[in-house]
Parts: structure tokens; C-alpha cells; sequence
């Protein structure tokens, strides 16, 4: 039996929709995962699939990315989806940077765009 999948999920403003839809496209999966969103990104994924459970931080710009952080760190994340949008400018660059790298250092899956997000979970349901 595959464990858990404790999946973190951060989406840019303009990425929300984009998260929303990928949420509802696997809302069966998720369902089954233990899914952590920074704050806006949790409550718009809760509002449009009111069955998933979401564990919300605060929102990114307030310290969510941090907390998302720490729980990388502590082992508690297994994969990150942080869908990023390339055209906007990031006023907190630096959080997304420091979240690349704990991804790196501890080597867990992450997935910047929707289309590698697919493939995690592709992988995932498939196993």
C-alpha cells in the first residue's frame, strides 16, 4: 500500500484559478492526500472542493511560504506544487527561492508549473 502523500500546494495570484482547476481535475486523488496551502491558495481550493481537507498556513506574503518551509525541513512534506507565474513580478522573491531550495536539499518532488504537476500526480495515482 502507498502511504499518504503529504502534498503542499502555493499558487501566485495569478495561478490561483490555475491551482483551483488542477484541484478539482484530481479531487478524487487529493482527497486521499494530507494537503497543506498557504492561506488564499487553501481557501479558494476548500471553497470549489468542499471535500478535500486542507490544513491552511498563513497566506505567502505573511509567512506561509515559511511556515511550508519548516515543515519541508521536519520531514513533514513529501512534494511541493508552487504554481508560479513568470510574468508577474514577486515582491516576496526571496521566500520562493528559500522553498526551491529546501525542496533541493531535502529532495523532495517539485512541481512549478501545472504541466510538471500532472506528471507528480500522475506518477503518484499510478503507483
Amino acid at each position: 500500500m502507498v502511504p499518504r502523500l503529504r502534498l503542499a500546494l502555493i499558487a501566485h495570484d495569478e495561478k490561483k484559478d490555475d491551482m483551483v482547476a488542477f484541484a478539482r481535475a484530481h479531487e478524487g486523488y487529493l482527497a486521499a492526500c494530507d494537503l497543506v496551502a498557504t492561506g488564499t491558495t487553501g481557501g479558494r481550493i476548500v471553497e470549489s472542493c468542499p471535500a478535500l481537507s486542507v490544513r491552511r498556513m498563513k497566506s505567502g506574503p505573511l509567512g506561509g511560504d515559511q511556515q511550508i518551509g519548516a515543515l519541508i525541513a521536519e520531514g513533514a512534506i513529501d512534494a511541493l506544487i508552487f504554481l508560479v507565474d513568470p510574468l508577474t513580478p514577486l515582491p516576496h522573491d526571496v521566500d520562493v527561492k528559500a522553498l526551491m531550495r529546501l525542496a533541493i536539499v531535502y529532495d523532495i518532488p517539485m512541481a512549478l508549473n501545472r504541466a510538471t504537476a500532472e506528471v507528480l500526480i500522475g506518477a503518484r495515482e499510478a503507483a
